[in-house]
């Protein structure tokens, strides 16, 4: 008989071992490896059959052992001593709280304005989903993995995060196959009880619950679950309690389901709520308020509305919560496909506030109001309204803030595509959780140590050592491919006696390429199944052989990414191939653990640019494994031609099919011709010298650059700090906020006045032309109601291209020499300096006279302009407000008027 409802039934421990409570329910254990290995050893069978969650196998063991544990002395004595690192890795001080001792100067530019990194308070990180561990299955691909490594590495440098997301009952879906190849999905439960979290409750023992509003008076509740990931709290909202009504039960059900509705219920659950929930955490548990809040993907920017609806209950108008709001938020894309951003329709965004008076309804539209050149004036773009309230925005790679800059110029027209204020900061991962034991060993860190690997060391290894290691790790990923494999063909209705081939499968001692992502038709996951002849022959080469393991999920509407993999499987299970290459069902963290340690090549083939970062192929370089990919993502940037290869790309080809049979092409030669003989290429000890000094230019290169712990310091210094200073300039003294008013009604009336501008007169005296001299370039402008402090004047200056564009432009602020105030009885400006006519003050304004000098220190052509752009102190970029004025015809100067 089935049952209606399941729940899990906690283990209760004696108190002798009442530690392995909180041992458990810190999830410090997924990446410690003394923790884990305590763990295993209580039974090492269960261990494994529980697929490492220390809460599933003490649920599973018998109480007489548990009471034998609970005496045996020697397991207590353990216990104690990790009981006691525990506690030293919670309270110990560790880089963040003495990074940054010397104060350093701030946006206004004085001295020590800004402060140092131990005096910022809390950072509040939201993100749609985690990958910490698979005992907690909140994550869908490398969104969730990037955030769970964030968390991880914040928590070993003592970063003071507070994390926020949501519990979905159902997770991501688990994946299996057909008999004809093709995806199926299945969802499976989760019982919170039976997960390492503890619900929140207040001081009378009483499950907290959050509510937010929607549509027609309705309320939606939520309680919170907290799991400790190290030192930082991840709170996790969860619709599933009995005041909701039937249908907002399911608010929470599952990462990335349902439609429109459903998705921004989930939205305003995880940024209202969410702001909510670290409110009432903070009270409860005596947290410092956070004073900086990141916004990890636009799934979490109505945290933004909310935030602004608790200043404006403070008595700041919307324009002036805005300022606030913007100085402390970080806002992180993570797409350069814009079919990756969310988007609303505006009326589903106009019922949810149009009776929330605290909010204009208007003011709310505008936040997401796609207003460039080809944007749909229909829809609500949550990365828009992410990078509005957000006075820092930052893309994952190099290549992707500049894919990014160029994606959203629209907002900030007139300024060139290097002015756009999106960053980067490169993705990095967490060591500890993705490098297996061996090469930890090699580069000499302790166990359970969170840092002081010595990546320098690793590649000084003997290379036998490193060659020893390798084929360790890569036999190991032969096992459990064969086992997974082996699973797979019997849920897809094979007999045992069919499938004595896979005792076959792979070889621990040929070349092994993985290749394992999401499915989505940019990643291009058959590529490789361009020419299945020439595959095949690469395959099965006599002497010099290849095998590639094959991983990945397609989203279950993409109905396009499931003939993808069922493309791959039918491929994989002929008979000529299937012992070379194979599709393993189910991606997850477990599966991708033995991926990146066990192979030596990391193949990547997306169409670039659309490959945001990408921190697979991270994880197989610190594991000693070479990358062979497309030069897109973090590939692009760190590159050398000593750590793997580039896949060249067809950039410019306008014909898909043809682009792919290009690039293909290039990978067979790649790997024909270039790869595998490096690996077969061996001395007389059975080593191959040149590919194992691949591997230490890798370690080398790489090792220090692809570490989160490397990404979260770079987040801490450049975005956390300089957000929380910027927040704290809007505040007074008092507690007030009078530099926040001050500031957005300056903003107001620089936006109205703005169209008044105009720049009167320029000209420009260069003596010779000669290389090595300046350029004395004089400009007169029309201010209107606005004052020479309200403005920055400045040349833009550089080589122009055929069409007079400024290739690389530099800039050369001007200084004001006069000014002259408007009105009635304004007197008249003197004539200007070389003979130039006379120039009235406009009675409705001011005039002001600006000069300075442009070095001519490049031969050849030259050009310049000029411009008008806002100046304010508290401004975080020059391209801030997306004003900008320049010369309406060509001003005053030609050529030939150079003298």
């Amino acid at each position: 008989m089935r049952a209606i409802r399941r729940f899990t039934v906690r283990v209760t421990l004696p108190e002798p071992l009442a530690a392995l409570h909180g041992l458990m329910l810190n999830l410090r254990w997924s990446w410690h490896g003394p923790t884990a290995d305590l763990f295993a050893s209580i039974d090492p069978a269960a261990w494994e059959a529980s697929g490492g969650e220390p809460i599933a196998m003490l649920s599973a063991l018998p109480s007489a052992k548990i009471a034998a544990l609970a005496v045996d002395q020697e397991f207590l004595g353990r216990l104690t001593e990790a009981e006691r690192d525990l506690r030293h890795y919670m309270s110990e001080p560790r880089w963040f709280a003495s990074a940054g001792s010397r104060d350093q100067a701030g946006p206004d530019g004085r001295p020590g304005a800004q402060k140092s990194p131990q005096s910022l308070t809390a950072i509040a990180y939201f993100s749609p989903e985690y990958g910490i561990t698979a005992a907690l299955p909140q994550y869908s691909g490398g969104l969730g993995i990037l955030a769970g490594d964030h968390l991880k590495s914040a928590s070993d440098l003592g970063v003071p995060l507070i994390a926020v997301g949501l519990l979905y009952r159902h997770g991501y879906f688990t994946q299996s196959l057909s008999a004809d190849g093709w995806q199926a999905e299945r969802y499976p439960s989760d019982d919170p009880n039976g997960l390492p979290l503890e619900l929140l409750r207040d001081a009378a023992g009483t499950a907290v619950r959050v509510t937010v509003g929607l549509t027609a008076g309705r309320q939606l509740s939520a309680q919170v679950w907290v799991a400790q990931v190290g030192r930082v709290p991840l709170l996790l909202l969860d619709s599933y309690v009995e005041e909701n009504e039937a249908d907002l039960h399911e608010v929470t059900d599952r990462l990335y389901g349902g439609g429109s509705d459903h998705r921004l219920r989930q939205e305003l659950l995880l940024g209202v709520g969410g702001v909510r929930a670290v409110r009432a955490f903070c009270a409860l548990r005596g947290y410092p308020s956070p004073e900086v809040f990141h916004t990890n993907e636009g799934h979490a920017g109505f945290l933004g509305l909310e935030r602004i609806r608790e200043y404006a209950e403070q008595g700041l108008s919307f324009e002036e919560a805005i300022e606030v709001c913007r100085a402390g938020t970080v806002f992180t894309t993570h797409t350069p496909v814009p079919a990756g951003i969310d988007r609303f329709e505006r009326s589903l965004i106009r019922e949810h506030f149009a009776d929330d008076p605290l909010l204009p309804i208007d003011r709310v539209l505008a936040l997401g109001a796609e207003t460039y050149p080809g944007g749909d004036p229909d829809v609500f773009n949550m990365a828009l309204m992410g990078m509005r309230l957000a006075q820092r925005v930052n893309g994952v790679s190099l290549l992707h803030g500049q894919v990014s800059r160029e994606m959203f110029a629209g907002l900030w027209p007139g300024f060139d595509t290097r002015e756009v204020p999106i960053g980067s900061v490169t993705n990095g991962v967490h060591t500890p959780t993705w490098v297996a034991p061996e090469i930890l060993f090699l580069a000499g860190a302790a166990p359970g140590e969170a840092s002081g690997w010595d990546w320098g060391r690793a590649a000084a290894a003997p290379a036998a050592e490193l060659w020893e290691a390798r084929h360790v790790l890569r036999a190991r990923l032969v096992a459990e491919t064969r086992r997974r494999l082996r699973a797979s063909w019997r849920q897809r209705g094979a007999s045992e006696a069919e499938l004595t081939w896979i005792d076959d499968v792979l070889d621990e001692h040929v070349l092994t390429i993985g290749f394992a992502r999401r499915v989505p038709s940019y990643k291009r996951l058959t590529l490789m199944l361009n020419d299945p002849a020439q595959l095949s022959r690469l395959l099965n080469d006599p002497s010099q052989p290849l095998q590639i393991v094959v991983a990945g999920k397609a989203h279950p509407a993409d109905e396009g990414g499931k003939g993808l993999i069922q493309q791959m499987v039918r491929f994989t299970d002929s008979p000529d191939v299937r012992r070379r290459i194979v599709f393993l069902p189910d991606y997850d963290m477990a599966m991708a653990h033995a991926l990146v340690q066990g192979c030596d090549v990391w193949l990547n083939n997306p169409l670039r640019p659309l490959e945001a970062c990408g921190t697979s192929g991270m994880k197989a370089a610190l594991n000693g494994g070479l990358n062979v990919s497309v030069r897109d993502g973090w590939w692009d940037e760190w590159y050398d031609g000593g750590n793997g290869w580039e896949i060249p790309s067809a950039d410019g080809v306008s014909d898909p099919t043809r682009r792919d049979e290009l690039e293909a092409t290039a990978l067979y030669e790649l790997l024909g011709k270039s790869v595998a003989p490096l690996f077969y290429e061996r001395d007389s000890d059975g080593i191959p010298p040149g590919w194992v000094e691949r591997i230490r230019h890798t370690f080398r290169s790489l090792g220090p650059k692809v570490q989160a712990e490397r990404m979260v310091r770079e987040y801490a210094t450049a975005l956390y700090v300089p957000a929380a200073v910027a927040s704290r300039h809007l505040a007074d003294a008092d507690g007030g906020f009078r530099p926040a008013r001050e500031l957005a009604a300056w903003k107001q009336r620089v936006v109205q006045a703005w169209p008044q501008l105009r720049i009167e007169h320029v000209e420009a005296e260069a003596a010779g032309q000669a290389l090595g001299s300046a350029l004395t370039v004089r400009v007169s402008v029309a201010l209107g109601p606005l004052t020479p402090d309200d403005v920055m004047v400045e040349v833009v200056y550089g080589r122009p291209d055929d069409a007079d564009e400024i290739v690389s432009p530099g800039y050369a602020a001007l200084a004001a020499e006069e000014y002259f105030p408007g009105g009635d009885d304004a007197p008249q400006a003197p004539p200007a300096p070389g003979g130039a006519a006379r120039l009235p003050v406009p009675p409705s304004g001011g005039l002001a006279r600006y000069s300075g000098e442009v070095p001519l220190d490049q031969p050849g052509p030259f050009g310049y302009t000029v411009r008008i752009l806002p100046n304010h102190p508290l401004l975080d970029s020059r391209a801030e407000l997306g004003l900008v004025t320049y010369p309406q015809a060509p001003a005053g100067m030609t050529n030939g008027d150079l003298r």
